[in-house]
């Protein structure tokens, strides 16, 4: 009788355990809801579904707050990158600007010798013109950085100088500069012609 109870009750258990198992999996949202918050546990399924959902609004609002935010920056970025652009490119177009004007009056200058020539033929005044608005030029460029070389007496350094001729010397050391046939300039510390020049041999 004994062993006949005990197996009844072994019979018995696995259906319970299965009836317990099918009544947990049968609720997931109340489980799902009971693990997030512990506090729902006091609270009724509709009273969890109406938090739930609260929630989900305000983070839906803060998702769209922060999303507009990210439009707007991105806005502005674009906006910064044409206006970097465009200031590059009229920087670039007008880089002349100011040497050009610092020409201007030499160009004047000149203009007024060639007419003056006409009128009057005087080649002692006009050289003398044209020595004046030399000077005038060399003292714009000048103020830009362009300055010339010094090249005669110079040992030659193919950085500075090109020689075009070598030429018999007892003046000068072999391989020294010694006539200068076309002026070399730096434009501050950059070489922007080498001399065209002589070379003892």
């Amino acid at each position: 009788m004994a062993r006949w109870r005990e197996e009844t009750l072994k019979d018995q258990n696995p259906r319970m355990d299965e009836d317990h198992k099918g009544n947990v999996e049968s609720d997931p949202e109340k489980s799902i809801l009971d693990d997030e918050n512990p506090d729902n546990n006091d609270m009724s399924a509709p009273e969890k579904i109406l938090t739930l959902t609260a929630e989900l609004a305000k983070a839906k609002a803060k998702a769209e707050e922060h999303y507009d935010h990210l439009l707007r920056l991105q806005a502005d970025f674009d906006n910064y990158r044409k206006r970097s652009q465009k200031e590059k490119t009229e920087l670039i177009k007008y880089a002349s600007e100011r040497i050009v004007e610092d020409l201007l009056p030499v160009l004047d200058n000149f203009e007024r010798a060639a007419s003056a020539a006409k009128v009057n033929p005087d080649f002692a005044a006009f050289s003398k013109g044209v020595d004046l608005i030399f000077r005038q030029l060399q003292t714009a460029l000048y103020k830009e950085g362009l300055k010339a070389m010094e090249a005669v007496g110079q040992p030659f350094d193919p950085n500075l100088h090109e020689a075009v001729l070598r030429v018999a010397s007892e003046e000068h050391p072999e391989n020294t500069v010694v006539e200068e046939l076309q002026k070399g300039y730096y434009l501050k510390e950059k070489v922007l012609r080498p001399c065209m020049v002589k070379v003892s041999n």
